[in-house]
């Protein structure tokens, strides 16, 4: 650090300097440097951690056939299938992540026959569960949306193709 005086001149400041007492010490384990290691610094989670996250905890529910409206299966259905091209689990899942918060809106396909209360009951509690488990962050809202109902006499809209 540098003083400018009325001459123009620069000259450098005298620094104290502080060296610590090793006598108070209470030992090996005291550490310097402004408080315990795991509070130094900041953690930051993109939106699309906490929206895989919540992907993958909501199609883990029974009752859940996929994940998204009818339009965004068509473009993630041709996508999955060009070569190197890989399934999206974010498909259908918006997060809005904060410092300590976050708010998720998923979209899903229900099977037909299951009580739709239920599943976004249990869709709720599994997501919010994984994600304030793996992230700390808080979830204060799971909004869902059931686009579509899946009906046994349809055909597979994602087909998977096995080789053997």
């Amino acid at each position: 650090m540098t003083d400018m005086t009325e001459g123009g001149s620069t000259r450098a400041t005298d620094i104290e300097k502080t060296v610590p007492d090793t006598s108070t010490r209470k030992g090996p384990g005291t550490r310097r440097g402004g408080g315990e290691p795991a509070t130094r610094g900041r953690t930051t989670i993109a939106d699309g951690v906490v929206e895989k996250i919540a992907g993958l905890a909501a199609r883990d529910v029974l009752g859940v056939h996929t994940m998204g409206s009818g339009l965004s299966r068509t473009f993630g259905a041709v996508r999955d299938r060009v070569p190197g091209g890989s399934k999206s689990v974010t498909r259908g899942v918006k997060a809005e992540v904060g410092e300590v918060q976050t708010a998720l809106d998923l979209e899903i396909v229900v099977e037909y026959g299951v009580s739709i209360s239920d599943v976004a009951r249990d869709v709720r509690e599994n997501v919010v569960a994984a994600v304030e488990r793996m992230t700390g962050l808080e979830v204060v809202e799971v909004n869902i949306a059931v686009s579509d109902v899946k009906l046994p006499e349809e055909e597979e809209e994602e087909s998977e193709t096995r080789l053997q």
